[in-house]
């Protein structure tokens, strides 16, 4: 009779419901920010589209919120459950953020509910602030989730002696070494992802030359212009990530880049595969990246893998998940540029179908790219839970029914997909673009380019 794992069920368990929540999170975090643009644009040039566009987006927005409500109580649920040893020790320490986590949602949700009841009772400028505390609410929450992510990456503000948690200092394992980097890399990666999804949708609109052309014109230059502006800081951002690494995680760096020698001026390897004698195959190096990725410079000092024991090494399937990051970010780069070259060469012609097909294909790629980085960012830590201090098989629960909690959280992820994909649909058809541009007395495109 084959022997229960929990760790492994425990561990699907957990991987699942991050990847499910990431989606609702990530927009959660970024489109706020991109409603603010949109509210400032209008106030700046007078144009109803942008109003139009941020009242729009707030209604799609305030679906996923309520969908991220769920999956993130199922996270703090499955932590207790799934994970009680590393709870033990981490509940402790890195409480803190945690609990002013909640205190950030609440003012992103009432300031929200106030946002959506005044539209046609403020002035422009006094409804537009009410629209920055749920910036800083939605950012903050994501900010002290991510400390705490951090904090099991970099570990401190506590002394664990023979099982039991000592000496803990709230703030400074709060603000541990990973902290900057990861927070900055996660709510960058958030803006770009959100305004790529947006673009996306008025993209597919102009494909279809569904209603106003006009005002799909205009959502797509904001958010391909904001979609691109994040993309370059979330890309000098992970560049500070690989230095980081370079210095406090070499391992986590080193499986992502397949380096088993340290050493000097070495090369960054993209693609390819992986033999059982660990030499890489059929993959595309660029000579000296590896090292000016991790130090700066050509001569930079590599660790390789061959330094670290094996049982504290990383998976090397982490390579695909680095690869899939960094390509993802840097085609939407070109795209965004394609875009913005040709909007402003080309600004009286209609867009070309093949740019407008690929930037609908950029939203989901570039929630593919958060997931991928999520992926890479949690596996490339294994097989340490809290780095240094508790492995992953230490921390995980012993109970024999992780695998029935399995089928009833996924049962219960397909109906909130499902519901979310009903609401919006039903959502957006109610309220056709065309009606509220006739009720604005905007319709057909009226209004000056």
């Amino acid at each position: 009779m084959p022997i229960y794992d929990s760790v492994f069920y425990s561990r699907l368990l957990t991987e699942t419901t991050l990847a499910f929540h990431i989606i609702f999170a990530t927009i959660g975090v970024g489109v706020p920010v991109m409603i603010m643009l949109a509210e400032l644009a209008s106030i700046k040039r007078k144009y109803p589209y942008y109003a139009l566009l941020a009242r729009r987006w707030a209604r799609g927005f305030v679906i996923t919120v309520a969908i991220g409500v769920v999956t993130g109580t199922a996270i703090g649920l499955q932590l207790s459950l799934l994970w009680p040893k590393f709870m033990e020790i981490a509940g402790q320490a890195i409480a803190l953020p945690l609990f002013l986590e909640t205190f950030a949602f609440f003012i992103e949700a009432i300031f929200l509910g106030i946002y959506l009841y005044t539209w046609e009772r403020l002035k422009p400028k006094h409804h537009l602030l009410l629209l920055v505390p749920v910036v800083i609410g939605s950012s903050a929450s994501a900010f002290f989730i991510t400390t705490v992510n951090a904090f099991m990456n970099t570990p401190q503000g506590f002394t664990l002696k023979d099982g039991l948690i000592t000496n803990v200092q709230p703030i400074l394992a709060m603000f541990n070494p990973s902290m900057p980097t990861k927070v900055a890399h996660v709510l960058s990666s958030a803006y770009m992802t959100s305004a790529f999804i947006l673009a996306a949708i008025a993209a597919y609109s102009l494909l279809r030359k569904k209603g106003d052309t006009l005002y799909a014109k205009k959502a797509l230059k904001l958010t391909v212009t904001a979609g691109l502006v994040f993309a370059i800081t979330t890309a000098m951002i992970g560049d500070l990530s690989a230095k980081f690494l370079a210095h406090t995680q070499p391992e986590k760096l080193a499986a992502a880049e397949w380096h088993f020698e340290t050493t000097k001026n070495a090369p960054l390897v993209l693609g390819g595969i992986l033999t059982e004698n660990n030499e890489v195959k059929y993959a595309l190096k660029i000579p000296y990246a590896l090292s000016i990725l991790a130090g700066g410079t050509p001569g930079t000092e590599v660790k390789g893998l061959n330094d670290i024991p094996k049982d504290l090494r990383p998976p090397l399937y982490v390579h695909y998940f680095f690869d899939a990051m960094v390509a993802i970010g840097m085609f939407v780069i070109v795209v965004a540029i394609s875009h913005m070259w040709y909007a402003r060469k080309k600004s009286r012609k209609p867009y070309p179908r093949w740019l407008l097909a690929i930037i609908v294909v950029c939203g989901p790629l570039s929630m593919l790219g958060i997931q991928c980085g999520w992926f890479y960012a949690e596996v490339g830590r294994q097989p340490w839970i809290l780095r240094g201090y508790m492995k992953v098989a230490d921390a995980a629960t012993t109970s024999q029914d992780v695998d029935t909690m399995l089928l009833l959280f996924c049962l219960l992820y397909i109906v909130l997909a499902l519901t979310a994909v009903k609401v919006l649909s039903k959502l957006f058809r109610k309220n056709d673009v065309a009606d509220e541009l006739i009720a604005l007395g905007i319709f057909g495109g009226r209004t000056k380019e």
